[in-house]
């Protein structure tokens, strides 16, 4: 249940990121930029571009702590299943 709240969570956190960078779809000015370029952004929306960037790596560390768990787990039990043959 605790994993399903997180991945919720996760996905609630990218819609509003997404949410919030709409308004640079909305209002782009090619006069003021290139694309994405953060010359064309204003500050609020360098923030949301950044913290979207921030919340890739934060998912990025947890996966690799998850996966680190999981395996250390999985070696952790072959290790106790599998012992040395006793003369």
């Amino acid at each position: 249940m605790i994993g399903v709240s997180i991945i919720l969570l996760d996905l609630v956190v990218y819609i509003i990121i997404g949410l919030l960078l709409m308004n640079y779809d909305d209002f782009y000015d090619e006069s003021k930029g290139e694309y994405w370029s953060l010359e064309s952004m204003t500050f609020w929306q360098k923030v949301n571009y950044i913290v979207l960037n921030l919340w890739h790596l934060v998912n990025l560390c947890m996966l690799t702590f998850v996966l680190f768990r999981i395996f250390s787990s999985v070696s952790k039990s072959r290790k106790n299943k599998v012992k040395p043959d006793e003369d």
